[in-house]
């Protein structure tokens, strides 16, 4: 199958509707998720369009990554003609997503208490910052959670707090707001109710780092941070090798350590009896790796990887993101799927995306619908919920929609 084409089995979401109310990444990777497993997947944005899809910097890749296979209608909530509109579309969906500051959606009577009273089958998907608790009216960002969370410490060198290199919490809170909601969908199916889902940041980070704190519990030593971390394995680590290339190398056990020095031809390290096991190999870290990295200097990182494949042992070439585009497994396995740009200077071009990282029946998802352009499907959605061509029209006159 060519993943840049909809998928031809059914999906298993196929003919349930979402209406998300979301924006940056969490949100909108929740609906990623059911959009991508066949549900539709109709994006509210404002009338002005959802603010992702001009980011400069590292949010450049935020819209379109995030947003593809979803439709797009546009609605001014603050107009009460515009929140009348949302409330009548979130009345026709199975499941509502949205992760807006606490209060927002109550506002415009968009809360799950309001629009359960009208279809209690809802499902009502609430991504936030924190769940419900002290700190539930702070302002979260996946920077901030990162920080009070521990990751952060455990990322950086000691003294020097680190984020993640992706927006992890994010992403992660979306697919944990994705997996609440396939379960409350099977809870659906028993008792013919809905529920509300919530899921959170913060509590997601703490997930994250939650093999930390029972490090802790277990050893009564504190996790040190990872550049400085008692590793669990002898040799887990990066070389630099010849002309100052990186690679990473493994023998995460004694099997492997043997087969590592067989291929390399370290049999004097080998025989050592204080290298004899992973243990105390461990303890021997500060002089074992010297001496591994003087008599790697000399090899390429080419010839090493040929040698760890070879050898069945874990290694890793050091990538930069923009080279995963020509990777020959992704290529090969269908990993990438072409879409169209919709905004910015390249809008219209073709480039490729990631798919969700698992299969159904031995094929890949694929790309279900392009990222939409701000509002096109405005026009349809709402004569689909009931709108006469008449009524959309003085709509869009007013500005309530788009």
């Amino acid at each position: 199958m060519n993943p840049s084409t909809p998928h031809t089995a059914r999906r298993p979401l196929e003919g349930l509707r979402v209406v998300e109310f979301t924006h940056m990444v969490m949100g909108p990777t929740c609906g990623l998720v059911l959009a991508d497993l066949g549900a539709e997947v109709i994006k509210v944005e404002p009338i002005e369009g959802d603010r992702t899809r001009h980011l400069l910097g590292a949010g450049a890749g935020f819209f379109p990554m995030f947003n593809r296979g979803k439709k797009s209608i546009a609605i001014d909530l603050h107009q009460p003609e515009g929140a009348a509109v949302a409330r009548r579309l979130a009345a026709s969906a199975d499941v509502v997503a949205e992760n807006f500051k606490p209060g927002t959606m109550k506002k415009y009577g968009l809360d799950y208490a309001a629009l359960s009273q009208v279809n209690e089958r809802l499902i009502y998907v609430s991504l936030k910052g924190f769940l419900p608790g002290p700190y539930e009216h702070r302002t979260a960002l996946d920077e901030v959670v990162q920080m009070m969370g521990g990751l952060a410490y455990m990322t950086g060198r000691p003294g020097d707090p680190l984020r993640a290199g992706t927006s992890v919490n994010d992403i992660m809170g979306g697919m944990f707001g994705a997996i609440g909601a396939l379960g409350a969908l099977v809870q659906r199916g028993i008792t013919g109710k809905g529920q509300e889902v919530q899921s959170a940041l913060f509590e997601n980070n703490v997930f994250l780092v939650g093999q930390h704190m029972l490090q802790y519990a277990i050893t009564g030593q504190p996790a040190a941070p990872m550049p400085e971390r008692i590793s669990a394995w002898a040799v887990y680590d990066v070389f630099t090798v010849k002309d100052g290339e990186q690679i990473f190398l493994a023998a995460v056990s004694d099997a492997q350590w043997r087969t590592f020095c067989d291929a390399l031809g370290f049999g004097d390290l080998r025989d050592r009896p204080e290298y004899a096991t992973n243990n105390e190999r461990v303890r021997q870290r500060p002089t074992l790796l010297p001496v591994l990295r003087e008599r790697l200097a000399t090899r390429s990182a080419a010839e090493l990887a040929a040698l760890f494949e070879r050898a069945g042992l874990p290694f890793a070439p050091i990538r930069k993101p923009e080279e995963l585009f020509d990777d020959e497994h992704l290529q090969a396995t269908g990993g990438l799927a072409d879409i169209t740009l919709t905004d910015g200077a390249r809008a219209g071009q073709t480039t490729q995306t990631t798919l969700l990282p698992f299969t159904l029946a031995g094929e890949r998802l694929g790309v279900g619908a392009q990222p939409p352009r701000m509002g096109a499907d405005t026009a349809a959605v709402l004569a689909e919920i009931g709108y006469a061509a008449s009524e959309i029209e003085a709509l869009r006159a007013g500005h309530a929609v788009a």
